[in-house]
């Protein structure tokens, strides 16, 4: 709680600190709250207990809430410094950017410690509403227009579908908390009533267009291509990553039950492979970066409602390292596309990278041999155990899923074909500050350290 605290003051500190008109203050009160936060998730998953001893009814920062949030606050930290670079070209709007970004992080936060129906609302609305407001933040771009738009009027929609099966949910159990749903839950009776029934599959229908799986993804491409590339980071490590904690926390928590895993499982099955075959079969004609790697999350979205519908004891480790690995290597991969700055956006701006700037080629290379899930990366490993450990109960699923592992390796090697060849004429060299060097180097020890993690399980 005591780090949740101190992201919301260095929210506020941002959106203050913009007065000064001064970008570098506004940075550095943000990225000095935030590794605070870091160190307090950090100091209390090693010692088991809280600097400042602070509880709230509705929230509760257990070691799995913490690793989720430290993950977020880490991703939220490399994402800001990474922005910073085109957030001070508008000195008077720095603060109000990165403040956004920040006040976003609270609710992913949020999202992964709820314990009633509430508190997950709340989360997901100060999670949303910010990104509503920054991914139309280039007023002069009609595409970012129009991602804000689109993004808009989805999440609205979702949200709706949201209270509507908490509604539903409240008037089968009679209880908003988690702990009083599930035990609701438990009675047979309640377990088979309609009314639970329909606002279950309202509630997975607002999931579903949340994360962006097919059929739902439809928004996903516009405002990914639209929006800024800091943002599009944001929303393709951070939102994702908070959607499906608390996605596996509450279909785990409270509808874990085998009788409703049975009505609500194949359903999810289904759109599993629907958002693989969509996701994997748009990405293979893109041609523009942002675009191609909306579908690609598309795509991963499939990979991880693997996991949703496993359910095994290693769902949430599962969970967290793949959302872990396919963080580091988006906010890689964006990072490269901020730099090389096309205005166009094009995968062919990335060509003769090697020459231009062998660091970003480097980054590049290894974050889409993770995206494509190819050994010694990090993206491998979480794919590999997704996979493995669905395989007893899902096996057809995860068949399906590998010949999609096949068909994204396409249009990655194509990717990377791109990145290390060489230009006709070559173009000039490419600077990189060195805040953005050390983000970069951040997610390649990311991408290649935790692969280390699954050989000490």
């Amino acid at each position: 709680m005591d780090a949740l605290i101190v992201i919301f003051v260095s929210g506020l500190i941002s959106i203050f600190a913009a007065f000064a008109k001064k970008p570098v203050v506004v940075l550095l009160g943000a990225s000095g709250g935030l590794m605070l936060a870091i160190g307090l998730m950090i100091n209390q998953l090693v010692t088991g207990h809280s600097c400042v001893n602070i509880s709230y009814e509705g929230l509760n920062f257990d070691p799995i809430s913490l690793i989720f949030s430290l993950a977020l606050s880490v991703f939220t930290l490399l994402i800001i410094s990474v922005g910073y670079e085109r957030f001070k070209e508008e000195p008077e709007h720095t603060g109000e950017y990165i403040g956004l970004l920040v006040f976003s992080l609270c609710g992913a936060v949020i999202m992964t410690a709820f314990t009633d129906m509430f508190m997950f609302f709340l989360g997901l609305e100060i999670l949303s509403i910010p990104i509503y407001v920054m991914a139309g933040s280039r007023k002069s771009d009609v595409r970012s227009n129009e991602a804000s738009l689109k993004y808009f009027l989805m999440g609205a929609f979702a949200t709706g579908l949201l209270l509507f099966g908490i509604a539903w949910v409240y008037g089968a159990t009679e209880s908003f908390t988690i702990e009083g749903i599930s035990a609701a839950v438990m009675n047979g009776d309640v377990a088979g009533n309609p009314i639970l029934l329909v606002g279950i599959l309202l509630i997975l229908s607002s999931f579903v267009f949340k994360v962006g799986a097919a059929p739902f993804h439809f928004w996903s491409p516009d405002v990914y291509d639209g929006a800024p590339h800091a943002v599009t980071g944001f929303m393709a490590s951070v939102v994702k990553m908070a959607a499906f904690a608390a996605f596996l926390k509450l279909f785990s928590g409270c509808f874990g039950g085998s009788d409703l895993r049975d009505f609500w499982a194949p359903a999810l099955a289904v759109l599993a492979v629907i958002t693989l075959f969509v996701g994997n079969l748009s990405a293979l004609r893109q041609v523009r970066l942002k675009r191609l790697l909306a579908f690609s999350s598309i795509t991963h979205v499939g990979y991880t409602l693997l996991v949703i519908v496993s359910n095994n004891e290693m769902a949430t480790f599962d969970l967290w390292f793949y959302m872990a690995a396919y963080g580091f290597s988006i906010i890689a991969i964006i990072t490269v596309g901020l730099v090389v700055n096309d205005a166009e956006d094009r995968i062919e701006a990335l060509k003769g990278l090697g020459k231009r700037n062998p660091l970003l080629a480097i980054v590049a290379v290894v974050s889409i041999l993770s995206l494509a899930g190819i050994p010694p990366t990090a993206g491998f490993f979480g794919k590999y155990m997704v996979f493995s450990h669905a395989w007893n109960d899902w096996w057809w699923l995860v068949i399906i899923a590998l010949i999609n592992s096949a068909i994204s390796i396409y249009y990655y090697l194509r990717m990377l074909g791109t990145v290390v060849s060489a230009e006709e004429t070559p173009g000039e060299k490419i600077k990189v500050s060195p805040l953005t060097t050390a983000v970069l180097l951040i997610c390649l020890a990311g991408m290649l350290g935790l692969s280390v993690v699954p050989t000490f399980l």
